[in-house]
């Protein structure tokens, strides 16, 4: 009795070659979590994960990244940016008092 040799699908691809196709492609995960009791909604989290690569991520529209300070590197001009704006209202607020004070019967 001849047995034919048996067969499968499974391709001999390595773990970086699926990584690759994934991070090129990319890959969504979504899901929402919701805690209710007696017909009131206490907590929504809303979980979303985008798994590619940055110019992929870029090219679908997704770049928060870059607007914030602390992963951008621009945490220091934001830093500044804020001492020098409570400068302003400080010298600001000292004139409205002032003003207020001469303003006074």
């Amino acid at each position: 009795m001849s047995h034919a040799p048996l067969q499968h699908n499974i391709r001999g691809d390595s773990l970086a070659d699926i990584l690759e196709r994934v991070l090129d492609k990319g890959i969504v995960i979504a899901g929402d979590v919701s805690i209710s009791l007696v017909g009131v909604e206490l907590l929504t989290i809303k979980i979303r994960l985008l798994v590619t690569t940055v110019d992929k991520a870029i090219e679908l529209g997704v770049n928060w990244w870059q607007s914030d300070p602390t992963l951008s590197g621009s945490s220091a001009k934001v830093e500044q940016e804020n001492r020098t704006l409570k400068g302003r209202v400080a010298i600001l607020e000292q004139r409205l008092a002032l003003h207020d004070l001469e303003a006074a019967p």
